[in-house]
């Protein structure tokens, strides 16, 4: 008996060590599917690619390629801004194209995902102790250029992926306005964030800027030592959603109906820590998900005299036969993921061993159990259907 459950263990351990082998083989021998896409980020500080890093995990994962059969990098396959050493950089975007260059490239392109346009600004690049301080912008915001190539791409039924912040500051308003009358939605103007800890001595993540603003539009008093929601108007106006004071729940969440749940494999309730747009849509759109800030009675008053709806969307999706449009309400492609492991066949299964469960912070488990399985299945939906045409 017990030389039988020797051997047992021993074959448990070789299945177990072989695993990530046969994994990545699987992975390997998975045939490439070519979707011809544009990636637009104005964002990208680092050669990581933060902003898109997610996106790119996603389309490694499933073996989308490019026309030339490689698989998308990082580093090089998007629209933007490109950092290189010594504080020097180079852009490389649409404000050189022409109208039929920007019809060509439409023509060309399966789809396009904008995924940061707010910039950057010069103690972004310039500072090695920079703390969120307010300075000059350097690059950023959507341009007439991608709106049209946006519109190009409504015209010809192509997918048009966009997330915050792709119509706030620093996009031009009247820019802004025509993205809204184009897709049917509306920026409040509010944004918001998680903060773990809103102790200025022990959080030095905390923007500067949303401590000065506070101060000064509240008697110059800090009161706050524990965790909140940080809301900013684009009017300048900051209020902070204290946890215990304003707060029954720390964190916002993502509140997805059933038959959503269903349709792209997202669970019902997953917490959203960290950049947020408050959006409306018209009934044209359908909101696939809701962001739930669980507020008390004061904190239900302070959103209410903010003119914040409690719900409102996370996710909003237009896919019917006239165009195929989703905006995601949040920096939902900026994610601490490792693009090693999207070289592993079937590595969801394990998502579980993936992020901490203790950490109202962490944003690894956002990725898994949402970003992953929506995107994945907005790519297959849409991949699938143009092997239809």
């Amino acid at each position: 008996m017990k030389k039988r459950n020797l051997i047992l263990t021993f074959l448990l351990i070789i299945i177990i060590s072989l695993l990530p082998v046969i994994m990545f083989v699987s992975w390997q021998l998975k045939p490439k599917k070519e979707l011809k896409i544009a990636i637009i980020d104005k964002t990208a500080l680092t050669k990581d690619g933060d902003e898109h890093r997610s996106f790119n995990w996603i389309l490694n994962n499933n073996k989308y390629c490019n026309p030339n059969r490689d698989l998308y990098s990082v580093s090089e396959d998007y629209f933007g801004f490109f950092p290189k050493e010594n504080k020097k950089y180079f852009i490389k975007d649409l404000e050189k194209f022409n109208d039929v260059q920007l019809k060509n490239l439409a023509d060309r392109l399966d789809m396009i995902y904008m995924t940061d346009l707010y910039g950057i600004y010069s103690k972004d690049w310039y500072s090695d102790n920079y703390r969120g301080e307010r300075s000059q912008l350097i690059y950023g915001g959507m341009s007439r250029k991608e709106l049209s190539l946006l519109n190009l791409m409504k015209s010809q039924k192509k997918l048009i992926l966009t997330e915050f912040n792709t119509i706030a500051p620093p996009t031009s308003s009247r820019v802004k306005t025509l993205f809204e009358e184009m897709f049917g939605l509306k920026w409040s103007g509010w944004t918001g964030r998680f903060f773990e800890n809103l102790d200025t001595a022990i959080n030095k993540e905390i923007p500067v800027w949303v401590i000065q603003d506070y101060k000064a539009q509240h008697q110059n008093r800090w009161p706050f030592s524990r965790s909140g929601i940080v809301l900013v108007h684009e009017d300048g106006r900051l209020e902070i959603l204290d946890y215990k004071t304003d707060l029954k729940e720390e964190v916002p969440y993502i509140i997805s109906a059933e038959i959503n749940q269903k349709r792209f494999g997202i669970p019902k309730k997953v917490k959203y820590s960290y950049w947020f747009d408050v959006m409306l849509t018209k009934r044209s759109n359908n909101v696939i998900s809701l962001y739930q800030i669980f507020s008390n009675a004061r904190g239900d008053s302070i959103l209410q005299s903010l003119n914040i709806p409690n719900p409102f969307p996370a996710v909003i999706e237009h896919y019917e036969n006239d165009y195929k449009f989703y905006y995601f309400c949040g920096d939902f492609c900026d994610n601490p993921v490792k693009m090693i492991l999207s070289r592993f066949s079937d590595i969801t299964k394990f998502k579980w061993l993936m992020y901490p469960t203790n950490d109202m912070a962490e944003r690894e488990s956002f990725f898994w159990l949402y970003y992953q399985p929506l995107l994945s299945t907005i790519l297959r939906n849409y991949y699938d259907s143009l092997q239809k045409k």
